[in-house]
């Protein structure tokens, strides 16, 4: 499908990607662009990426240029990638924020080139040594504002997305933002805000470590995630933020109401309520 790939940060998100495109036969060569000279070495040595050069370079050498770094600097570097891309060249990101990225590109002579994305899928771990293989089967891929992408550009990337096993979800950039901040970005605070409370109130690490249960493992397990990745994309939303995590503490607030008053019944009615997430999660 691709001569040439160029991703702009050699991460979670872009290894997986290069080892699917890779593993499938869907591209040639994949160029690596880091701001770390051991980013790159290390994505070097686990096969991402074979060969690595600098920005302008790896954009005039490729088919399409793959952006997947932190939400707040992907403005900056995307702009100077849409100077200096041609007709013949696609641009994507990986961002989970779009409203901004869209909009600062709204007006970019080459806007057409670029298609917006999202797909649905991370763990925990970031750097090159976190990308891992399948990474995206049976996971969803939102592309949005796709009707000012070129026809082709936006096929292509369909296309791409589909043959790494993803199903295609379409909005627009503002309600992606909503969205994803209502699945997403509040379970990530929500575990920070639990390991800090954790962390504030148990001071001997080793009984923290004794107890936990899978539970609490699973609970927690995103305040693992990357303050340098999470903290842009929680200030870029943070008006969709701000309205989840105003309705998370009204509902932690019944909780501590029903324990304080003894209000059983109440309490079980919560917790009946939150048993209906089942029919979506299977």
């Amino acid at each position: 499908m691709f001569n040439s790939v160029t991703i702009v940060g050699v991460g979670l998100i872009s290894g997986s990607l290069s080892l699917a495109l890779k593993e499938k036969g869907l591209v040639k060569n994949v160029i690596g662009v880091s701001r770390t000279e051991a980013s790159i070495k290390k994505a070097k040595e686990l096969g991402l990426i074979d060969e690595s050069l600098p920005l302008a370079e790896a954009v005039r050498k490729s088919d399409l240029i793959y952006v997947a770094i932190p939400v707040d600097v992907t403005i900056p570097i995307m702009r100077q990638i849409m100077d200096l891309v041609q007709e013949n060249q696609i641009v994507a990101d990986a961002g989970s924020t779009k409203a901004a990225l869209c909009d600062a590109l709204a007006d970019h002579p080459m806007r057409r080139r670029f298609v917006a994305t999202h797909p649905m899928w991370g763990t925990e771990y970031s750097g090159p040594e976190a990308a891992v293989k399948g990474a995206f089967v049976g996971r969803s891929c939102v592309i949005c504002e796709k009707e000012k992408s070129d026809k082709d550009a936006l096929e292509k990337m369909e296309n791409l997305y589909k043959c790494l096993g993803m199903h295609l979800v379409y909005m627009d950039a503002h309600n992606h933002d909503i969205h994803a901040a209502y699945v997403s970005h509040i379970s990530h605070i929500t575990s920070f805000a639990l390991a800090n409370t954790v962390l504030e109130k148990e001071k001997e690490e080793d009984a923290i470590f004794e107890l936990a249960g899978g539970g609490f493992e699973s609970t927690v397990r995103l305040a693992k995630s990357s303050p340098a990745m999470w903290g842009p994309i929680f200030m870029q939303n943070k008006e969709n933020v701000l309205d989840v995590l105003n309705e998370h503490i009204s509902q932690l607030r019944k909780f501590k109401s029903c324990l304080e008053k003894e209000n059983y019944e109440y309490l079980q009615q919560l917790m009946e309520n939150a048993n209906k997430i089942s029919r979506i999660l299977k």
